[in-house]
């Protein structure tokens, strides 16, 4: 490879001695730049101590050049950092938040699946956890329908709809409107049906109305014939983590059985929340003046 990149098991530190296994690069395909950025990271994090520039060019086997290119980079995106004493670098917080966040979907999902699974057979509809992952909405867990007629889903992963799904409104109704501005500016307003809402203005609105009414609806927005209610989960700070749906055909999404999810799914929502350390009265899912 060029700019004189190695492949080295395990190197100096020029700390007492001290050596930093890297690790073989993957066998099979793979891009240069990132296997160089993840050599830095993890020489990085497992150095025990902040490394100048010279230090990492000459473990990595990269030259002084291309380390720095690719350290600025990972400084500006958090994932390293610099002492601007010494001109030493770090890991970033960055890796910190992920960890985190890697921890709370653990935790929330664990926590969660017996909730679900209550929710899933009092209800009999269709039954959807959620979290933010960056600007992506992200469903961990997904139990069917019991009934015969039923909702089909598309089961876990990312999608680009927070703006067109219950869990997705449930979760970008408590963020700043700088965030929301930000997944916005990302991911758009995609059109799934006719019904979906496009418009900046209408999905601010629709979300204040989600925070006064402690619940999110989403009317065949996302999928045609399909109703979903979804409601927030709140971590020990009072902050929403993610949300819980049941999503249930038209022909079923009205009356006493429509107020009768829309109360089961509030309730899960604070018994989670509660479970997951969140203060009484901000976990109890209550009416919001604004």
């Amino acid at each position: 490879m060029g700019d004189g990149h190695k492949k080295p098991t395990k190197s100096d530190t020029g700390n007492g001695g001290n050596t930093v296994p890297l690790g073989n690069l993957r066998a099979g395909r793979t891009v240069q730049s990132v296997e160089r950025a993840f050599d830095i990271l993890e020489l990085l994090a497992n150095a025990g101590r902040e490394l100048q520039l010279r230090e990492v060019a000459q473990i990595t086997g990269l030259n002084v050049s291309t380390c720095h290119h690719l350290l600025s980079t990972m400084v500006k995106r958090g994932y390293a950092g610099q002492n601007p004493r010494g001109r030493t670098y770090f890991v970033g917080s960055k890796v910190l938040e992920l960890s985190d966040s890697r921890l709370r979907q653990f935790d929330i999902l664990d926590v969660a699946m017996p909730e679900l699974r209550k929710l899933n057979q009092a209800t009999g509809e269709s039954v959807h956890l959620a979290v933010m992952q960056g600007h992506d909405l992200t469903t961990l867990a997904m139990l069917e329908s019991t009934q015969p007629i039923r909702v089909g889903t598309n089961g876990t992963g990312k999608t680009n709809a927070a703006h067109a799904t219950a869990t997705g409104k449930a979760i970008l109704a408590w963020l700043p409107e700088t965030e929301i501005a930000r997944v916005i500016a990302e991911k758009g307003l995609s059109r799934f049906t006719d019904k979906t809402i496009t418009g900046i203005a209408d999905l601010m609105e629709n979300l204040r109305h989600v925070r006064r009414n402690g619940y999110a609806v989403d009317r065949e927005e996302f999928q045609p014939g399909v109703t979903c209610i979804g409601s927030a989960i709140r971590d020990h700070a009072g902050a929403v983590i993610g949300s819980i749906s049941c999503s249930m055909p038209n022909i079923r999404a009205s009356g006493e059985h429509f107020d009768a999810v829309n109360g089961a799914v509030r309730q899960s929502t604070t018994i989670l929340s509660e479970l997951l350390g969140s203060p009484p009265e901000q976990a109890v899912h209550k009416t919001d003046a604004a």
